[in-house]
């Protein structure tokens, strides 16, 4: 078998399963009021913890909903590695995203990660479907959930 096709296998294995919990990162308004610059998104309930606390039910500011989501790439190193003969791994996007919960400017979150599908498109490409929730910690609801597709380019066979 070649290298994707035994991934393929493996994966297929997998279906179903939680296959990896990351390591918990702190949201802390540092993090946020960076990422409010980098994207140049200001509202207030993420950058003036002062006023998100007078005027919101959160108690002070919030992280940004994409914030939370773009963490999704640190949890996935903490959970993956490349497979044999993998070349390089490509975000393909998602079938649902849902953003359940806000994370307060100081919360720990955290990801988990269940295969639901995997396919092979041609001799280099593999498509999984990998089911993604973002905890957050001592809170029920997670932060967000979400189906998000990745590609894993595997070198020519040879």
């Amino acid at each position: 078998m070649t290298p994707i096709e035994t991934e393929v296998a493996r994966l297929e294995g997998l279906i179903g399963q939680e296959v990896g919990t990351s390591n918990w990162i702190t949201v802390d308004q540092a993090m946020i009021d960076s990422f409010a610059e980098t994207t140049q998104d200001q509202q207030w309930i993420h950058i003036d913890p002062e006023r998100a606390a007078r005027e919101t039910p959160f108690g002070g500011s919030i992280a940004h909903g994409f914030l939370t989501l773009s963490l999704a790439s640190r949890f996935a190193y903490d959970c993956f590695a490349m497979a044999d003969g993998q070349v390089m791994g490509i975000n393909y996007g998602f079938n649902k995203l849902r953003f359940l919960n806000p994370v307060k400017a100081g919360a720990r979150v955290r990801g988990r990660f269940v295969i639901n599908s995997v396919k092979q498109r041609n001799a280099t490409d593999l498509l999984r479907e990998t089911g993604l929730t973002i905890e957050i910690e001592g809170e029920e609801t997670p932060a967000l959930i979400a189906e998000w597709l990745g590609l894993a380019v595997f070198g020519p066979a040879n």
